[in-house]
């Protein structure tokens, strides 16, 4: 019941904020600014953006009020918050600017690393060290090999969001039932999921404001720190290895860029028409709105899939 509450509080404090936020961003000046050579996007210039903002508060107020207030909380709620920090930098810089260039690419690498090491030190410090195996009731105690995975896993997956922020609702969409799933699949385990409840229901508010067309997006605050959260959370209730299964659509950007990159630089050629794979989608003539809903469809089969050894 908690968790529903928490869900449905997050969303109406989304509700709330990001309606009070929109005019307010655009007061200060804080819009979008498009790439010249995304031309199918030329309309979304000055769109305000650092939309995360609302929605990160939202959730936060809400599992504060309904979520048990112990140690993996409030770390878990560090880590998101963290990677909103950069993530508000780097679109701060960017509107300041007046051009689409923020935070240099290593000092946002260096900062997710720094991050990622601390989430790892405190795992291993606190015993969070067991990884659970998805589709299976094993598990296996790994010890102070998480500092590595927690590296790979905050960086994969906040860049992996990262990148799929690129159309109207799409990474906020999937994120959402990404979280929803990953909160379910915690709860089956007899953990505390209400951070990623009260995450999904933020979200869903928030996309009232985001879906095509969008009249607000979340900006790098909003993607790096759903990232961010994504990662924590996982890390924390040993599901590392389920990311990739309930995130399947952010491991497709990710591929489908590093694929662009090496056919290119070894042939000279495209494999898709624009990386990441949803651009394709788009230039293929595929509305955003269809894209971001055949990409939730797909991360919400992928994590029903993960319930089913608790439903038999």
């Amino acid at each position: 019941m908690k968790d529903l509450l928490a869900a449905l509080t997050a969303l109406a404090l989304s509700l709330l904020l990001t309606a009070a936020l929109i005019p307010l961003l655009k007061r200060v000046g804080a819009r979008q600014n498009i790439l010249s050579y995304v031309t199918a996007h030329r309309d979304k210039q000055g769109t305000p953006t650092m939309g995360g903002i609302a929605f990160f508060l939202a959730a936060s107020l809400a599992a504060l009020l309904f979520a048990r207030r112990d140690k993996p909380f409030f770390v878990a709620l560090a880590m998101g918050a963290a990677y909103l920090f950069v993530g508000f930098l780097d679109d701060l810089l960017k509107s300041l600017r007046g051009k689409n260039l923020g935070l240099r690419a290593y000092q946002k690498l260096l900062f997710q690393l720094a991050v990622a090491l601390l989430a790892g030190i405190y795992c291993c410090r606190e015993g969070l060290t067991v990884l659970r195996i998805p589709y299976t009731t094993f598990s296996a105690d790994i010890g102070w090999w998480m500092l590595p995975l927690s590296v790979l896993v905050f960086l994969a997956t906040t860049n992996a969001v990262n990148l799929t922020d690129g159309l109207d609702g799409l990474a906020g969409s999937v994120a959402a039932v990404s979280l929803l799933f990953l909160g379910l699949l915690i709860r089956l385990q007899g953990g505390e999921g209400t951070l990623a409840f009260a995450l999904a229901g933020a979200l869903a508010g928030f996309l009232v404001f985001n879906v095509n067309r969008a009249s607000l997006f979340m900006g790098d605050t909003g993607s790096l720190s759903l990232g961010g959260f994504l990662a924590a959370l996982a890390l924390l209730s040993g599901n590392a290895l389920v990311l990739p299964l309930v995130g399947v659509p952010f491991v497709l950007s990710c591929i489908t860029v590093i694929m662009q990159v090496i056919y290119y630089k070894a042939k000279g050629k495209r494999i898709f028409l624009m990386a990441p794979i949803h651009h394709h989608f788009q230039m293929k003539g595929y509305t955003e709105a269809k894209i971001a809903y055949g990409y939730a469809l797909l991360s919400a089969a992928a994590g029903a899939t993960l319930l089913l050894p608790f439903l038999s």
